[in-house]
């Protein structure tokens, strides 16, 4: 495991370093858009790095000083797949959230969607030497969790330690000074394209800034939409983005499951641009101003501009009922919640005690979703809004900015993961591997 982690590792003493400087960037790579958020720490406010495990953290010691959003370009389903377009948008947005903030920023912290996220559950064992769990006892464990054989071409993004037991007493958040015999530890490891996180890497280092993280955007939109409830009891987060949906799975205020959907709000878009045949910048605003799940009969009666500059007075005068575009609208948006849902039964979401499920992302703002997913999804539905942090502005703080929001909040707190301790060099090398997620049936 301890190969594994270099990379992690070097990135996180990079971020320290920065926050420590007082000036930290985070940055959104969106297939719809690309978001930076500049925070500041200073004065008493600055964070604390906390040693080891603890519970979340909550947005103080930071404020947001810069804030830019431009459209994305050269991403497609949350990959890079034209690196100088790409790197253009992000130099966009980098400089206009820098220019707000009037300070340069040198090191940011990335999120991204898609790269194939996988899910694996591990667990470790050990004995305790002396009968109280030190630091080290916590990292032997860490260090003895089984890594599967994951395969060539992935990395590991993230590795959470989620429930810790000693002895018979499970649930434990934080051992660390508790008496026993035997230490036992269930983590969850996501493993995503390794490809997807070089090429983002790559794009920040063309730009002349420092890598200084990466997060995936399933795991910090949860952060941001779940409220501390639902991150206890157990909830899915939906980030409906552009070019993908991001699934994740919260509980006991960890992440135990994530996955994604290809496919996303540019996909509606692209569906009506076709079934009206008007380009997809006209399609983005008809769907945006009048877009919807629902019909009723008054939707028969709207008729809706769709305007145009072709040239061609009839084309350009034609008009479409609001009927005829919720028809357009609602197929796609149920194929996304089924194939969402299809990711929630894989994970054994049914087995949580807890089952609710928020929306968020800027698909999600289609009138009418959230009571169309409770019917396809079968659950307790909301939409979910990125909690407030110090000085974020208003334009950026709609659903469509959740993984940016989240994204301080993982720049910031604690991350509780696997190459926060220093893990042992010997350990144990049976390479099993065990479904993400069944590890809290017995234990809850």
């Amino acid at each position: 495991m301890i190969e594994l982690y270099q990379s992690q590792r070097a990135m996180r003493s990079m971020r320290k370093a920065a926050m420590q400087r007082g000036v930290v960037a985070v940055l959104d790579v969106g297939t719809s858009k690309i978001a930076c958020l500049v925070l500041k720490f200073d004065g008493d406010d600055r964070v604390a790095e906390v040693e080891g495990i603890s519970s979340l953290a909550g947005q103080s010691g930071f404020r947001v000083i810069g804030a830019a959003s431009t459209r994305s370009r050269g991403v497609r389903y949350g990959e890079i797949s034209a690196m100088q377009e790409t790197e253009r948008a992000i130099r966009t947005a980098v400089q206009a959230a820098q220019k707000m903030a009037q300070v340069r920023v040198d090191h940011v912290i990335a999120c991204f969607s898609g790269a194939e996220p996988r899910s694996y559950g591990l667990d470790g064992r050990v004995e305790l030497e002396d009968n109280v769990v030190s630091e080290q006892d916590v990292a032997r464990v860490l260090a003895h969790c089984d890594v599967p054989d994951y395969g060539q071409g992935r990395e590991v993004l993230h590795a959470h330690p989620v429930n810790f037991s000693l002895d018979h007493r499970s649930g434990l958040s934080d051992p660390r000074g508790q008496m026993g015999n035997e230490l036992t530890c269930d983590m969850h490891m996501l493993t995503v394209d390794a490809t997807v996180v070089a090429n983002v890497a790559h794009c920040v280092k063309r730009c002349d800034l420092e890598l200084a993280g990466v997060a995936n955007s399933a795991y910090v939109s949860g952060l941001s939409a779940l409220v501390e409830d639902e991150q206890e009891l157990g909830a899915a987060c939906i980030d409906m983005g552009g070019g993908s949906t991001s699934v994740s799975i919260f509980m006991k205020k960890h992440m135990i499951y994530a996955d994604s959907v290809r496919m996303g709000g540019d996909h509606v878009t692209g569906d009506i641009s076709m079934g009206l045949q008007v380009p997809t910048t006209t399609a983005e605003r008809i769907k945006t101003l009048h877009g919807g799940v629902h019909a009723t009969g008054m939707d028969d009666r709207e008729m809706i501009e769709i305007g145009g500059d072709t040239g061609d007075w009839e084309h350009d005068r034609r008009t479409v009922s609001r009927a005829e575009l919720i028809g357009i609208i609602r197929p796609r948006v149920e194929e996304i919640l089924e194939e969402t849902r299809t990711r929630l039964d894989a994970a054994g979401f049914e087995h949580l005690p807890s089952q609710k499920i928020v929306l968020t992302g800027g698909a999600s703002q289609i009138p009418g979703l959230d009571t169309l997913a409770s019917r396809i999804l079968g659950q307790q539905v909301r939409l979910g809004r990125p909690m407030r942090v110090h000085g974020l502005p208003q334009a950026t703080t709609g659903p469509a900015f959740s993984s940016s929001v989240g994204m301080c909040l993982f720049a910031t707190r604690p991350q509780d993961e696997c190459w926060d301790f220093d893990l042992p060099v010997e350990r144990q090398s049976n390479r099993t591997i065990r479904k993400a997620v069944r590890w809290f049936k017995a234990n809850w």
